[in-house]
């Protein structure tokens, strides 16, 4: 869970949130939606980035529809808890799911008994969270392309922590080894921090950590950050290249928060809670928010290349949980 900094807090109050224009929605909505108030089910527990970002993009609809958001935070079974709840709903734009890139682990994992792909309509992406891969500053490398040739001359003799087996931390190291052909030891923590002291300390070569962990422990110099996960460079950490142009093209690993609306929501009502929340992620105002704290507002996508997105991760996913074979 991310902490919470200033305008998150701002965000959860409602001090901060960022309003749009009131014109009218280019598409009609139907049987006068929204009569009633909207529900987005939050995977996580109050407190977190996801639950900040959902309580703005919560706002933004208000203001927009002129009809109370309520924002339910359902924790639990490894997000399967809210997942389900949504996924049970009636398919009528008043129960939304606002969750990570988990979802696509849980499906590939089998954790529910549906197949998430069909149980729900993206939405919109609100925002992109990008990951470091940082080092120990002993481990003689300074580059991805010193990292990768150290690896394949010791074969094994590297390890990297992770958040947990079948994280994002884990997969993504496991991504950036396969497409590089070298082999490390995974060694696998109950969350981020204790991972990431390990890395500190010395007991663990590497780690792929948060944009916002590794900015901070980068400029302490406890960290060695080599490259970003990003297709390109962000604005926030100019300097840091990516992985993509150190030797790994088309890398690219995310946490990206984003709505989902129970299979068969209709159309009109997905494309203007799409249209809503994605032009109040990228107003300047919020963009400025959104780098402070280590992250970024989601490129535009419409609902239907929202759908694309997840087909195409979803099935890395899937192939990386059956090479590795993770179990629920």
């Amino acid at each position: 869970m991310r902490r919470i900094t200033p305008w998150l807090l701002a965000a959860i109050t409602g001090a901060g949130c960022i309003g749009i224009s009131h014109a009218q929605l280019k598409t009609p909505l139907p049987g006068g939606y929204p009569s009633r108030p909207i529900r987005i089910i939050v995977v996580i527990a109050p407190g977190g980035g996801l639950d900040a970002v959902s309580r703005v993009a919560g706002q933004l609809l208000t203001d927009k529809f002129g009809q109370t958001v309520v924002v339910d935070n359902r924790a639990g079974g490894g997000t399967v808890i809210a997942t389900d709840i949504v996924a049970n709903a009636a398919p009528d734009g008043y129960t939304l799911l606002s969750g990570t890139d988990t979802l696509m682990l849980v499906g590939a994992m089998k954790r529910v008994r549906y197949d998430i792909r069909t149980a729900f309509e993206p939405v919109v992406q609100m925002t992109s969270q990008w990951y470091v891969l940082v080092t120990n500053p002993a481990l003689q490398v300074k580059s991805v392309k010193e990292l990768i040739a150290l690896a394949k001359a010791k074969p094994d003799a590297l390890s990297y922590a992770s958040q947990g087996m079948g994280t994002t931390g884990h997969l993504a190291v496991d991504r950036f080894a396969t497409m590089t052909d070298i082999k490390l030891v995974h060694v696998p923590y109950k969350g981020s921090a204790a991972g990431m002291l390990d890395v500190i300390a010395g007991q663990v070569h590497l780690m792929m950590i948060s944009t916002l962990s590794a900015a901070a422990q980068a400029r302490s110099g406890k960290l060695r950050g080599i490259a970003i996960t990003s297709p390109q460079r962000v604005a926030y950490m100019p300097d840091m290249p990516t992985l993509a142009e150190s030797g790994v093209p088309g890398y690219r690993v995310s946490n990206t928060y984003g709505l989902y609306a129970p299979a068969g929501t209709p159309r009109p009502i997905v494309e203007a809670i799409n249209s809503i929340v994605g032009a109040g992620m990228r107003t300047p105002d919020m963009v400025k928010r959104l780098a402070a704290d280590g992250t970024e507002p989601a490129a535009p996508a419409t609902p239907a290349e929202f759908k694309a997105f997840i087909a195409k991760e979803y099935a890395q996913v899937e192939k990386q949980v059956k090479t590795l074979d993770l179990k629920n």
